[in-house]
């Protein structure tokens, strides 16, 4: 017997003993359901950042202030790193442009039609 059918026969029998009950016990049963009902929580559709404000605010007691600074330390170690990152990337094309503007490079070179690869192939390493 599967579950859907175990349910179903279970249902069929509580119904059958509920026709059974006197009229006062069954008025009580029907305001208690009907109570529960009232109190039950119906879900809200909430985008991900309510969502998420209302995890961290419900559950704010549970974190440990351990695991704050750990996820504000990573926070921080990321964006150091990016800045870091684009700062380099600034300095290697500063040299390639002070290079050009102060004509340490010949007029040959500028002119070759592999002096843009080089330029690329510098500008990424």
């Amino acid at each position: 017997m599967n579950e859907l059918h175990f349910a179903y026969k279970a249902r069929q029998h509580l119904n059958c003993g509920l026709r059974e009950l006197p009229p006062a016990t069954r008025a009580r049963l029907e305001a208690a359901r009907q109570r529960a009902l009232a109190r039950q929580k119906v879900a809200v559709h909430q985008s991900v950042l309510a969502t998420t404000g209302s995890f961290i605010n419900d559950h704010w007691e549970n974190l440990h202030l351990k695991q704050v600074f750990v996820a504000l330390a990573l926070v921080a170690g990321v964006a150091t790193y990016t800045y870091w990152q684009a700062d380099q990337n600034i300095v290697e094309l500063e040299a390639i442009d002070s290079a050009l503007l102060a004509g340490d490079l010949p007029v040959a070179a500028l002119t070759d039609r592999g002096f843009d690869a080089w330029l690329k192939s510098s500008a990424s390493q």
